[in-house]
């Protein structure tokens, strides 16, 4: 059977579409990943999907960046806490000082979560209990990694930060006095935090991805 030209060509021409097809499919997964998941992550998954799938994804790809970093959660530390017969851990606030001063954990020591030092830690042993937060777990992290690596081995992040301690109606203090307010860091990353709990200040610069 004889072929015309434009039977020859037909197939390269679909060939060629199919090829540049493929590339835009993945340039428009590159751009999902680029652009939609951080809005998803910030607002789209707390207000659709509830904030306990938001708190488990922020959970998950903090623990992919930070491997080694160990975890606790509310209601264990609380429990600690309140366990007079167990070695108490210092508790360090991994946030912005702005936020620190909104409210934070009873007798939280502030830790700059952009320029750490063991200042906080000064005459503590290398084993004695630490336990770290952030607003969602992020900055928690990074302190804990961070703190790994000086040498300090029995390190803790609070899992959901302080947003999902305050969430479960779990006490804040500030200068000494329990507070009804939490920082909301952003606009955005607040809405992981109840209103009732969100205090009406300024965004935080950010110096990280997320809270």
């Amino acid at each position: 059977m004889t072929h015309t030209a434009v039977d020859e060509e037909e197939p390269s021409g679909r060939w060629q579409r199919s090829r540049r097809g493929s590339g835009a499919g993945r340039w428009a997964k590159i751009l999902l990943l680029v652009l939609v998941v951080p809005i998803l992550l910030g607002v789209g998954v707390a207000m659709v999907a509830g904030r306990p799938l938001a708190f488990a994804v922020v959970y998950r790809m903090t623990t992919r960046k930070f491997p080694d970093v160990k975890w606790i959660d509310a209601a264990e530390l609380a429990r600690w806490r309140e366990d007079s017969g167990r070695a108490q851990p210092l508790i360090l606030d991994a946030r912005s000082a702005p936020e620190y001063a909104v409210s934070h954990l009873r007798d939280a020591v502030w830790i700059n979560p952009a320029r750490p030092s063991l200042h906080p830690l000064k005459g503590l042993p290398k084993d004695a209990p630490i336990g770290v937060y952030g607003s969602v777990g992020y900055r928690g992290a990074r302190v804990a990694h961070w703190l790994a690596a000086q040498g300090y081995s029995n390190v803790q992040n609070l899992s959901g930060g302080l947003f999902q301690w305050a969430d479960q109606g779990r006490p804040v203090f500030r200068d000494g006095r329990p507070a009804t307010e939490v920082h909301p860091y952003s606009q955005r990353w607040g809405l992981l935090l109840e209103s009732r709990y969100r205090a009406a200040a300024p965004e935080v610069e950010p110096h990280f991805a997320a809270p």
